[in-house]
Formats: C-alpha cells, sequence, structure tokens
C-alpha cells in the first residue's frame, strides 16, 4: 500500500502534512469567536473562501499556472475535489462547529484517514490485513466512545453533530484520494488552486442564491480580522501544506500525518476555550489516535 519513497522527502512530506493537520486544528477557535460575534456558519463558509480565493490565485500567477493544455479529466477531479470538501464538507462542518466541541469535532474528522485506507483496499480489490482490521476496530471504537460512550444523554447531545462531522469526514478522504489522482498530472499548486477556485465558485453561488448581503454587511472590523486569519492560516497555508504532503507521501501516509491534529484541538480547546473533555471521550481520541498510529507503520500493510 506504501510507495518507496526517499527518506528526506518522506520527512519533509510528513512535517508539512503534520503542520497542516495543526493549522486546521486551529481552525475552532476562529469559528467558536465569529459565532460569538453573531457570524453565522454560511456566511462565515463563504468569506473565509472569498479571503482566500486571492491568495491561490496570486500564488498560481507567481508559480505561472496555465490551465491550458492540462488534463481535462484532472482538472475535473480536482474541481469535483474541491466542491465536496470545501463547499459541501466544509459548510456542514462549521455548522457541526456550532453544536459540538472543538476537540470532539476534530477526533471524529480524523476517521478520515481510516476511509482512506479501506477505500484504497477496495479499489485494489484486496482484503485489508490484520494489522489494519486492527486499526480500523480501534479507530470506529474510539468514535464510539467520542461520540458519547454508554452515556445516552451525551449521545442525544452530540448525534446530530457528530454525524454532520463524520459525513464532512468522507469528504476530506475523497479529497485525499482525488489529490493522489490530480497531482501527478497538475502539480500540487495546480491541483490546490483549482479545488479551491471551484469550491469558491460553489459556495458563492449557493450563498447568492439562498442569502441576502446583510448579514455580509454586518460583520464588525474585529471580525474581518477573525475572517482574514481563518482564511490565511486555517485554509490557504494548510491547504497548501497538504497538497505538498500528499505530493511528496500519497494519499494514505499524508492522512496519517494529519494524527497530530486532535491532540491540538484538545489543547486548544481546553487552553483557549475551557473546554473539558470528559474521560469517556479522552479514552476515545486516544483510541482514534492510535488507529491511525498502526495504519502509519509499513508492517500495517
Amino acid at each position: 500500500m506504501f510507495m518507496s519513497i526517499r527518506p528526506n522527502r518522506a520527512v519533509t512530506g510528513l512535517l508539512m502534512a503534520a503542520a497542516g493537520a495543526i493549522l486546521f486544528a486551529s481552525k475552532g477557535l476562529f469559528s467558536k469567536a465569529l459565532f460569538l460575534q453573531g457570524v453565522d456558519y454560511q456566511t462565515l463558509t463563504v468569506l473565509r473562501a472569498l479571503l482566500a480565493l486571492p491568495l491561490f490565485a496570486a500564488l498560481a500567477v507567481h508559480r505561472g499556472l496555465r490551465l491550458r493544455g492540462l488534463p481535462p479529466r484532472a482538472v475535473a477531479q480536482a474541481g469535483f475535489a474541491g466542491v465536496l470538501c470545501y463547499t459541501v464538507g466544509a459548510l456542514i462542518d462549521f455548522h457541526a462547529l456550532e453544536l459540538i466541541d472543538i476537540s470532539l469535532e476534530r477526533a471524529l474528522l480524523f476517521s478520515y484517514p481510516a476511509m482512506v485506507v479501506v477505500w484504497t483496499a477496495l479499489v485494489r480489490r484486496r482484503l485489508p490485513s490484520l494489522p489494519v482490521m486492527g486499526a480500523l476496530v480501534l479507530t470506529w471504537a474510539g468514535i464510539l466512545l467520542v461520540v458519547g460512550g454508554f452515556d445516552a444523554a451525551a449521545w442525544q447531545r452530540n448525534l446530530t453533530g457528530s454525524l454532520m462531522v463524520l459525513f464532512c469526514a468522507t469528504t476530506t478522504a475523497t479529497y485525499f484520494l482525488m489529490g493522489e489522482r490530480s497531482i501527478p498530472h497538475l502539480g500540487s499548486t495546480g491541483f490546490t488552486v483549482v479545488a479551491m477556485t471551484a469550491a469558491t465558485a460553489g459556495v458563492v453561488i449557493w450563498y447568492m442564491a439562498t442569502h441576502r448581503l446583510d448579514a455580509v454587511l454586518q460583520v464588525s472590523g474585529h471580525g474581518w480580522l477573525l475572517l482574514m486569519a481563518l482564511a490565511v492560516l486555517c485554509m490557504f497555508l494548510p491547504t497548501l501544506l497538504q497538497a505538498e504532503g500528499i505530493k511528496r507521501v500519497g494519499a494514505v501516509r499524508g492522512a496519517l500525518a494529519a494524527t497530530v491534529g486532535p491532540p491540538a484541538s484538545l489543547l486548544f480547546g481546553a487552553v483557549l476555550l475551557g473546554e473539558r473533555p470528559g474521560l469517556i471521550q479522552l479514552a476515545g481520541t486516544v483510541l482514534v489516535i492510535a488507529g491511525i498510529v498502526v495504519l502509519s507503520r509499513p508492517s500495517a500493510t
């Protein structure tokens, strides 16, 4: 399942993917702050995309990217990945953050490496090895504990938001898999720019068709600063790091390197937001991370 990768290239790719995951993990902090200012998740999603798009466009110009001559199939795949993950998935994920803690959201979102591994096994028509099966059991057992464990009240409180995040995890897994297919033809920059442009177009069209501009005009100056930070630190930079990581180590290892995301979210939530996840949720997060660590071992293939 894992390709042969030069050591230096592999280390660089893994570090890039991990750094991207930490930046993505900080998304909840800015989101919660914006929610407190009265910015709804729909307005947040569209403004984040619009603020980040010029940065992606500038990157494309800087690197001399030209879409003419690129394989149409690869361009279509990148566009589909962007719309699915950063339009549909982002809207659902930001809505979920209105309902659940950021530590819970991140732990659930990180079921996507398991989804990548399962899908890869299905495409190759080869049953996962016993270590992989064990890792998947750990991951999904962890998810059950994170959502509520044996506490019926916790399940009732968290279920809607948790299902939203799990759907978002499937869109993230798709983004990784589409990236692995498209990046060899488009390059990491080309894939990212096409995906983000398509995602922005999708969310703007949806927003214009369903909302009035009043909500945008009501965003405060401080709110715009938070949105800019969200666009740069939690979308532009981590998306580039993610694409470069996939380019160097592939979709599976790139996803696995992002294991630092859940503990980073736990730390951010506890220190900055005062979130206090219960022991059951902490145990579930540990199981999710343990499952991903097992999957990251070459012997697991």
